[in-house]
């Protein structure tokens, strides 16, 4: 088939690979301009002498550029492919191929719509998460389900990790074979079900400050659900400080927040029940990343100093 290819990042750049290793033609490859660094995807394209697409906006306060819309049909995809997409698609570009647009999304649709998807499954303690390939209409992930892949969350997973070991690499083989099922004819389209539906809000900026009178376990979740970004934080000496890696351990007869334990193995933090998280990175506010234990060491953390 020929691919319209909405993508970036290495694992835009993995599923390009792996389509076109698979028989398929990407005729242009659509993105955002790059910044500092080359993408992945373009550089893939410029290698490949694809057609190279890199506006700034695709429309206008709701008027497409049409100079922009031009230069996209003339590469005459069968199909549009979403990999990882972060501007807003106007609708004749969505509609323009004759098997339609597809896209990937990070999480067992209905649930969790929006862009946060994988920090929520985590922040909810959730023991299952997936993703979902489904064909793009004009509402925020509310497209029928091509289909699914489904996979346990460890309990120490963090948003960083799962994506990397699940919804990365699965993540790349469900989008081929959502092609191939285009491609053969024999795609569904499963219209998702409102009534289980969720949407989830960005989970980003200073939202992640940490409650210390809240159970371990939420406590935990919110770690590793913004785990690397935002990253979860509290307050220590009127400081700032993220911590990042944690896992629930016993507690002490002590008030939440206080500090209970500091070795090699991290950064023990009284909560709100009967038990407590350690910490096993830290990162204080305008330096760089460190383990926990270093970062204590540093900024003269004892046993008894209590965070906000």
């Amino acid at each position: 088939m020929r691919i319209g290819f909405f993508g970036q990042s290495p694992f835009g750049a993995a599923v390009y690979e792996r389509l076109c290793e698979t028989g398929h033609e990407i005729v242009g490859v659509y993105g955002p301009p790059e910044t500092k660094r080359a993408d992945p995807v373009a550089d893939l394209a410029r290698r490949d002498g694809v057609a190279l697409l890199q506006p700034k906006r695709w429309q206008q306060k709701g008027v497409v550029n049409e100079e922009v819309y031009a230069q996209y049909v003339a590469t005459k995809p069968d199909l549009n492919v979403m990999a990882f997409v972060t501007q807003i698609i106007p609708a004749r570009v969505l509609e323009y191929p004759s098997h339609d647009t597809i896209q990937y999304h990070p999480s067992l649709l209905p649930r969790h719509r929006g862009r946060s998807a994988i920090n929520y499954a985590l922040l909810q303690g959730e023991s299952e998460a997936g993703l979902t390939i489904f064909w793009v209409d004009q509402g925020l992930d509310t497209g029928p389900i091509l289909l699914q892949k489904r996979f346990p969350i460890g309990e120490n997973d963090t948003v960083n990790s799962i994506y990397r070991e699940r919804f990365f690499p699965v993540g790349v083989d469900a989008l081929v074979e959502a092609v191939r099922l285009v491609a053969d004819g024999s795609a569904p389209r499963i219209v998702q079900d409102e009534t289980e539906a969720t949407y989830e809000a960005p989970w980003e900026g200073d939202i992640a400050r940490i409650d210390w009178t809240q159970p371990s376990r939420a406590v935990h979740n919110l770690i590793r659900g913004s785990d690397r970004q935002p990253g979860a934080w509290t307050t220590l000496d009127g400081k700032t400080v993220k911590f990042y890696g944690s896992c629930v351990v016993s507690g002490a007869s002590e008030s939440p927040g206080m500090v209970t334990g500091i070795d090699d193995n991290g950064v023990t933090i009284q909560c709100g029940d009967a038990a407590a998280v350690r910490i096993e990175t830290a990162m204080p506010d305008g330096a760089k990343r460190t383990s926990a234990y270093e970062w204590a060491t540093e900024a003269s953390v004892k046993q008894g100093t209590t965070c906000e």
